[in-house]
């Protein structure tokens, strides 16, 4: 066993340092989030998702409603039936591990190269697309509720079924998406990870620095909403 760690030190510690770089972001995240409730694009889309709700509730836009949601279903629908295309290769990949052995770990210049290392480098891998799979079977399920709450008349006087409520719902499951994508950028340093724990590192820190160019909201739409 203290064999098995000391071979593949080099791939633990590259992990644990992606992971706690991708943990601090997402801290930097919540805490500006914290500060400025509109700092990043998931908090505005937040607000404009409870606008929108009041909006198609108040104004009886029936069919705006079913077409709206209909997109974000089959948009939910793609993702989660990619994350099973994607699980099915991983699994694939595990019956290969001795012949792909001498070409995946060609630049693998300080890491481990023995099957039990791959096998556990595949089976994380696995773990995050099924968190990525699950969240997007949740946002469809959530999306499909909305759905019938949303055509529900205000008239009707349903005090679990106005417009906050509905929102509610509806930010839920673009919760479970946002969730669904995150694991899906996660995924990016691993799969580099399977060619060697100094690409893990170097892909994390390039991802760090794309995300946080997607995560932040417009300057001027964050200003407009925090007006």
């Amino acid at each position: 066993m203290i064999d098995f760690f000391n071979v593949a030190a080099n791939d633990f510690i590259s992990f644990f340092i992606s992971a706690a770089l991708l943990g601090l972001y997402q801290a930097y995240l919540a805490y500006k989030v914290k500060k400025r409730p509109t700092y990043t694009v998931q908090a505005v889309n937040r607000i404009a998702r409870t606008a929108w709700v009041e909006t198609i509730m108040n104004e009886r836009r029936d069919v705006l409603a079913v077409q709206t949601l209909r997109n974000s279903t089959m948009a939910a629908t793609f993702l989660a039936s990619t994350a099973v295309l994607l699980i099915i290769g991983v699994l694939n990949l595990s019956g290969e591990a001795e012949k792909l052995n001498t070409t995946w770990h060609a630049l693998n210049a300080v890491g481990a190269t023995n099957n039990s290392i791959w096998l556990i480098k595949l089976l994380v891998l696995l773990s995050d697309l099924f968190v990525a799979f699950f969240c997007f079977s949740m946002s469809i399920r959530l999306y499909n509720h909305v759905g019938f709450m949303i055509n529900v008349p205000l008239t009707l006087n349903h005090k679990m079924i106005s417009p906050p409520h509905v929102a509610s719902h509806l930010n839920r499951a673009g919760k479970f998406y946002s969730i669904g994508m995150r694991a899906y950028y996660f995924s990016v340093p691993m799969v580099f990870w399977l060619f060697g724990p100094h690409f893990m590192v170097a892909a994390t820190i390039l991802l760090i620095f794309v995300l946080y160019f997607i995560d932040r909201a417009p300057k001027v739409m964050a200003d407009d909403y925090a007006q």
